[in-house]
Order: structure tokens, then C-alpha cells, then sequence
């Protein structure tokens, strides 16, 4: 795995609840020997749909690059308005793991 596989920066299509928001996003991947799974987070951009649903109390969401998705879970909002995304396993984004 090289660091570019590693990160992603781009856009990313976000279900939280009944929306769909596409926002820009910043994500990377870690591998945990220890537990034996990856673990992937990061932060979506400042997004009033997303923001709205946070405080609404959606956590639960998934998060889809190109043709794969993935479970996540938002966190608290940044000072900036950004959104915090934490996942378990294959991150939504090709390359990020092997033979992905």
C-alpha cells in the first residue's frame, strides 16, 4: 500500500438519514494489527444539509467514492462547520487496501 492509496481527498456522496449531500472530504486509512481490521476517518467539508442532520442526531451514515461505500459514523462538528467521519474495515475508496 503506498501513502497515496492510504488517503483521499475529493468528493464523496454522504446518506445521513433522508438526505443525500455530496461534499468535498479528507479521509485516511490505518491498518490495526491488533485488532485485524482497518480503521478509516477524516472530515467532510462544511455542508448545511449534513450539519442539519448531525444535530438532528443522525450518527449513523454511509459514505460512497465511485462505485464503493461504506458504514460510517459522523462525530462533532469542527469549529469551521466541518463534520468528523469514523469507519471500521474497507474504507469507500479503491487502492485503499489490498486487493481492493
Amino acid at each position: 500500500m503506498t501513502d497515496a492509496d492510504e488517503e483521499y481527498r475529493g468528493e464523496a456522496l454522504i446518506q445521513a438519514g433522508d438526505a443525500e449531500v455530496t461534499v468535498t472530504v479528507r479521509l485516511a486509512v490505518r491498518f490495526e494489527p491488533v485488532e485485524g481490521r482497518y480503521r478509516w476517518a477524516g472530515r467532510a467539508a462544511p455542508d448545511e444539509t449534513l450539519s442539519a442532520q448531525l444535530r438532528a442526531g443522525a450518527r449513523d451514515v454511509t459514505v460512497r467514492i465511485g462505485e464503493r461505500e461504506a458504514a460510517a459514523r459522523l462525530g462533532e462538528p469542527d469549529p469551521w462547520g466541518g463534520v468528523r467521519l469514523t469507519g471500521v474495515g474497507r474504507p469507500p475508496w479503491s487502492g485503499a487496501t489490498p486487493g481492493a
